[in-house]
Formats: C-alpha cells, structure tokens, sequence
C-alpha cells in the first residue's frame, strides 16, 4: 500500500512540470485550506491567529501562521521551485531542410545527456493581450505534440562509448518539433499555443522543455519513487505537507514556508532567495502588528530556518566519490549536511536542533560532507543566512541522479522529512 502522503506528492509532481505551476497548486491547497491571499502592491491588514500567503512574480510563495500575540521567533521551513531545465530561447523557431526545431537555452546544470531521446513537453507561462486590451499571464501546459532532441548515432559517433559524450550546448541540443508545418500556421510553436490559450496575441513568454514522462515506483515493495524535478519539488511538498498538519495558531511563534524560484541560477533575482522578498513579509507582518524596526532584527535572531533540498546518496557504481565516513542512503533517513566553506549553512548549533528532533521522535539520521578534494553544490541556505543574519540549517532526502531528467529517491526518506518538518513546526 503506498502512503497517501506519496501518492498525494505524485500528484504535486505531474501538476508541477515548472516552477510557476507548482506554486499554482501550492495556491490552490492554501486557498482549500482557509489561507488568505496577500497581494504584493496592495496593503496588507494582519490578523492574529488568521493564514496568509504572498506570491511573488508567480514562481514564489511565501505562507504562515499569524501568531495570537506579536511574534518573538520564527519557525522557517524554505526551499526552491525551479530546476535545472532547457529553456526555449526568445526567438526559438528555425528550420533546416524540412525540419522544424526550437533551440534552447540551458538553465541551471543538468544533466544534458539525460535529456537526449525524450518525449518532451513545452510548459511555462505566456503574457497575452486581451481582446479588451487587458494584458494577462497565463500558464501553458502543452504535452499532446512531443518534441525530441536526438542523439548522434553510435556508427556516426563510433568512441562515443569509450571516450563520453561531448554535447556542444548551441549546437547539440536544438529540439525536433515536426517535419511539417500545419497549413494553417504562422509558425509552429504560436500553432502549438493557439491550440492551448486561443487566438490572443503573444506579448512574451517563459517556456521550458520538460520530460512527459510521468512519475513511477520502483522496486518491489515500490519503495523508490522516479521523477523529473525530485529536486526540489519533494522538499516543497514536505514543507507544505508539514504545514498542513499544524495550522493551530501559536501563542507568539510565527510558522512560515517560503519557497523561491531561481535557485538553479544563483538566486540573484526579485523572486531569488537573495531578494528581499522575504525579509518585506516580515517586516510587513511585523508593521501587521505594531511592531518596531526593533522588535523585526530581534526576531530575526532568535528565529531559525530549516532549509530543505536534496541531498547526494551514495551511488552504488561510484562509492569512490563519498567521503568514506559519510555516505548516506536511499531509504535510511535524513541527511544533515555540511560543508567547511558554508556551502551549506549548517553550523553545531542548528545541527543540534535537526539532531535533538530526529532523536526525539525516532527519525533515522545521516550526514553528508564531501570528499576534501572534492568540491560540493550549494542551496538557498547560505543565502537566505547571508541576506537575514537567520541561523539556518541545511538537511535533505538522499537522491541518486541529481539534476538529471529522471532522478530517484526512497519514499520512506519523503515520509521522514513529512515527519521531522511537522515537529520543528510543533516544536
């Protein structure tokens, strides 16, 4: 029997093939779940013990608990919307002899190879005009017309095999969308839309390649769950599942999510983790209170943020590229993570919080460090601690495949970040 929590995360996954759609749905359940919606330009009227949520530029999402009282510290649960993905370039339509391709652009580090022989589907968001003059977005989800990038032949391409595959990113990454144009188009990718919002007029547009292929267990207990956008989209829906399960106001501690788009690319935007769209929530919620300039940096230090990303489990193939005293596991936990450098923001003292939780309410913990002559990612969490002066702690689910098309995780890892997030609420 698969947990409902899984089944409702596979849900979320197919829902969710770009970042502005997963924050839709997050919307959706915030709204189903009594949550007040907040518009960024407009004023905002706090009250104690109420839900609220703000969306920032559509990709990002900010939801919490008004406290009874004027809150003193906040319990911050954060991750990221976006992942590593082949973005259709503006001007994305050519055409060589009969064929119709659209070039892309490369967002974030994927896994390149990994996208190569795929049915792919065109998502994202598109700014129209209406036939009233009114200029709307609109989200697109367009799966009935795949489009493919095909690999060289291994007879045109013989030590491909031996020596790895080379992808040059302007030249070997164009997708195939049709061998004809329909008689009735003034181009293919605005037929492919028309078909999906109606004849509007195309102001702009955000559109990524994503891989059709829907979520599916592994293993026979389907104890492994494979997906595109595991990372970090998993991590979303523990914090938003762990949210759900403690929506009881507190007497003065805030609980919060904020999800951010953009961590793939550095985060340096309006909707990044080092924009300041988190910090004017809480100034505002604070303001919502009467509170003072104050009273907003002396939260700040006593609060604290779990930032929640994926983790790398040790790969069978490769148990050379993990530490040999750190080597997390598909199925065997929680991964605290650290890094010398504050690639991770995880320090003793917020490690003692993940520890003092997992040990209380039994959850299984690992921790990851990289080899010492090996260098490690990073998450929205140094940057949030730089852009906040917050005490964060990084922690993920193990995965295998990071930032490939198709990446793996073990459900029961999902099921103990569900598990250890509802208590730092509770906590």
């Amino acid at each position: 029997m698969i947990p409902e929590e899984i089944q409702d995360l596979v849900v979320f996954l197919k829902e969710s093939p770009t970042a502005w759609h997963a924050v839709r749905e997050l919307q959706e359940r915030l709204l189903k779940a009594d949550f007040i919606f907040l518009p960024q330009a407009e004023r905002w009227d706090i009250k104690p013990g109420k839900r609220y949520f703000t969306i920032k530029n559509g990709s990002s999402l900010c939801a919490f608990v008004a406290p009874l009282n004027p809150p003193n510290l906040v319990r911050l649960a954060a991750s990221h919307t976006d992942s590593p993905a082949l973005k259709l370039k503006p001007y994305s339509e050519f055409y060589r002899d009969s064929m119709v391709l659209f070039g892309v652009e490369v967002y974030g580090g994927p896994l390149l190879s990994s996208w190569l022989n795929r049915d792919l589907g065109i998502a994202g968001r598109v700014i129209i005009q209406e036939p009233d003059g009114s200029i709307v977005e609109k989200l697109v989800c367009l799966d009935a017309y795949p489009v493919v990038i095909p690999q060289l032949a291994i007879h045109l391409d013989p030590q491909v095999n031996e020596n790895g595959l080379i992808l040059n990113k302007q030249n070997h990454l164009s997708a195939l969308a049709a061998l004809e144009m329909p008689s009735d188009a003034k181009g293919y990718l605005n037929w492919l839309l028309k078909h999906e919002i109606g004849p509007h007029s195309i102001l702009g547009a955000d559109l990524f390649l994503f891989p059709l292929e829907e979520p599916s267990f592994i293993g026979y207990a389907k104890e492994m769950l494979a997906a595109y956008r595991i990372d970090s989209l998993t991590s979303v829906h523990a914090i938003w599942s762990a949210l759900e399960q403690t929506l009881q106001p507190e007497n003065t501690h805030l609980k919060m999510m904020v999800v951010w788009d953009n961590e793939e690319v550095g985060s340096s935007t309006a909707q990044g983790a080092e924009s300041p769209f988190l910090s004017h929530t809480l100034e505002r919620i604070l303001l919502g209170y009467g509170q003072t300039r104050e009273d907003y940096l002396r939260l700040l230090t006593n609060s604290i943020c779990v930032s929640v990303d994926l983790a790398h489990a040790v790969h069978p193939n490769y148990m050379e590229r993990h530490d040999p005293l750190h080597q997390p596991m598909l199925g065997q936990g929680i991964v605290l993570k650290s890094n010398a450098k504050q690639r991770y923001a995880s320090d003793a003292w917020t490690n003692a919080l993940i520890t003092h939780l997992c040990q209380k309410e039994k959850i299984p913990l690992q921790h990851f460090v990289s080899r010492g002559d090996m260098s490690c990612g990073s998450t929205i969490g140094p940057i949030h601690a730089a852009s906040t002066g917050m005490p964060t702690v990084d922690i993920g689910c193990p995965q295998l495949s990071m930032h490939a098309a198709r990446e793996l995780m073990a459900t029961a890892d999902q099921l103990s970040m569900c598990r250890l997030l509802e208590a730092f609420f509770r906590y």
